[in-house]
């Protein structure tokens, strides 16, 4: 038996629905995967014990997904309950690391500015 569980992008707030087993438990939608998460398309075997939730394509009709309108083509999560041990685990989101730009810190060079630059008067 499968029911009908309609979920909101977190981007456009089209809605997406997806007919699913009344046991698995929701943890949330977000617009990142979840750290160490495992998630299947729409059109795969997504109640299977070693997956974690659903990815989607906002708007991409993969499987039996339906939608509510065009969407945004942006990807999203939906996170199901895990367990470890027995106890629910808390979902953390992805780790996202940036590199900046240059090799160090820029300093000014002196109360001139950079060479070049003109005194405004």
């Amino acid at each position: 038996m499968t029911v009908p569980v309609r979920y909101y992008c977190p981007h456009c707030e089209t809605v997406v629905t997806l007919p699913r087993d009344p046991y698995l438990d929701d943890k949330t939608v977000t617009p990142y995967p979840l750290e160490g998460g495992t998630y299947v398309g729409p059109d795969e075997d997504y109640e299977r014990d070693d997956v974690d939730g659903v990815r989607f394509v906002c708007g991409e009709r993969v499987g039996p997904t339906e939608w509510d309108g065009p969407g945004c083509g942006e990807p999203f999560y939906l996170s199901f309950v895990r367990f470890e041990d027995g106890r629910e685990v808390e979902p953390a989101p992805e780790s996202e690391f940036v590199e900046l730009a240059g090799s160090g810190p820029r300093r000014p060079r002196g109360p001139g500015g950079p060479p070049g630059a003109r005194e405004l008067r």
